[in-house]
Parts: C-alpha cells; structure tokens; sequence
C-alpha cells in the first residue's frame, strides 16, 4: 500500500511543479498548450490539483497529525475539485468585447 500512497505523492509533486512553472513563465505541457489560453490560471488549478495528493500522503507517513476523516475527505475534495475546475477556465475562449 505504500507505493500506492508514493506514487500518488510523486504524481502530486509533478503537479505541483508543473503549476510552478506555469505561473512563473507561462510554460505549459505540449499536449495541452494549444488549448489552454491563461496558463497562470491553469498553474493555479495545477497547484490546487497537486497539493492533495501530497496532503494525503503526509497524513498516511504521520508526517503531519492527521484530521478526522470528513475533514481530510471534504477538504481534499474542495482542493481538487476547485483546482479542476481553474484547469477548465483557463482553457476557454476569451470573449471579443463589442465597441
């Protein structure tokens, strides 16, 4: 269970790095650079993607005390779901104003 908990950490850190980089210089993954338009807003939902991964790997090591559950399970899951749905905005089109 541990490499699961680790990987899941990794994954979340990789995340983590990639919304650094997004917000700091714009950069973003080839796959995904032709579809997003506001790459800090998409550093942004990367970070907020990111973090509960590691979050719940630090509870699972006891690096950190750990919360009950619900707060661990509705907090994680705002974090995330907040940070989805950053990832969707930045990646939409940005309206023409009419003068």
């Amino acid at each position: 269970m541990e490499w699961v908990v680790g990987s899941g950490m990794f994954l979340g850190l990789l995340a983590i790095a990639l919304g650094l980089v997004s917000i700091r210089t714009g950069w973003t993954l080839p796959g995904g650079r032709r579809r997003v338009t506001r790459p800090r807003i998409y550093g942004l939902g990367a970070l907020l993607v990111g973090a509960p991964c590691v979050i719940q790997g630090l509870f699972y090591f006891h690096f950190v005390p750990s919360p009950s559950w619900e707060f661990r399970f509705f907090g994680t899951n705002v974090l995330m779901f907040s940070g989805l749905i950053l990832m969707g905005v930045s990646q939409m089109r940005p309206s023409r104003r009419r003068s």
